[in-house]
């Protein structure tokens, strides 16, 4: 059984180390390739685009995919699309594994928004030292003259490129990150705003926390819509189990 992965989270690097030790089971993980250096999951591994949901469904056929896992990103956005269209060509069965979204606690202070844009636009009310980890892309949003008087922390894996805030200091590191180390980053750039996308799971999640107990606001940026009609799971594990059920 041939099953591929659109990965580069880290439920798809665990949904391939379990899916390596299926016996009768083939696994290839498809990354997008936007990281310069990523971690590998075990098995098979390809990195790039397909060339739209006409090219991953030649891609499928080709390569006598059996089962197509989106574990994408939940920003990913196009590419959980193309996969929906493409099984539906290819007639290959889809699943979605997202992790769950983050949930507010007491005490937060959180403005959800709908876009990167309206996130920019909701920073003048709310501080002017921005910790901004949605990553080096969409950094243009963040750019514009009416947030000249603002300075970014902005952290991501590589480096960004323009455009990108003028006052802006970069912080390479990959996480999961520890609640400590949040809470000195906060401190040390005396950061008033956080500014995230709703990812979820628990890699990124001790920057809320640090933020809760500093008292300062987050601008959160909620999921965009997936796709309609496709089962999901939220967890490597239940995932493994729909492979085990196609695969009898």
């Amino acid at each position: 059984m041939h099953v591929l992965i659109l990965g580069g989270t880290t439920e798809g690097r665990r949904l391939a180390e379990l899916l390596a030790d299926e016996a009768g089971v083939r696994v290839t993980s498809s990354l997008a390739g936007r990281v310069a250096a990523p971690r590998l999951p075990p098995g098979e591994v390809r990195v790039g685009g397909f060339g739209g949901a006409e090219g991953l469904a030649a891609w499928l056929a080709a390569h006598h995919v059996d089962a197509l896992i989106d574990a994408t990103h939940p920003f990913a956005g196009t590419i959980s699309f193309n996969a929906a269209k493409a099984a539906a060509v290819a007639h290959v069965p889809l699943l979605a594994l997202r992790r769950p979204g983050w949930v507010a606690a007491e005490g937060d202070d959180w403005h959800e928004v709908g876009s990167l844009d309206l996130a920019a636009r909701a920073l003048p009310a709310l501080g002017e030292r921005v910790f901004l980890t949605t990553g080096r892309m969409g950094l243009a949003a963040f750019a514009g003259p009416e947030l000249g008087a603002h300075w970014f922390l902005v952290r991501s894996v590589d480096a960004p490129e323009p455009p990108f805030p003028a006052r802006m200091d970069v912080l390479l590191d990959r996480g999961p990150f520890t609640l400590d180390g949040e809470r000195e980053v906060l401190r040390s750039h005396r950061i008033d705003v956080l500014v995230t996308k709703d990812s979820g799971g628990a890699a990124t999640a001790p920057k809320l926390v640090a933020a809760r107990e500093a008292g300062i606001p987050v601008v959160v940026v909620r999921r965009p819509a997936g796709p309609e009609g496709v089962t999901g799971v939220a967890t490597p594990e239940e995932a493994i189990a729909w492979v085990r059920a196609l695969h009898g």
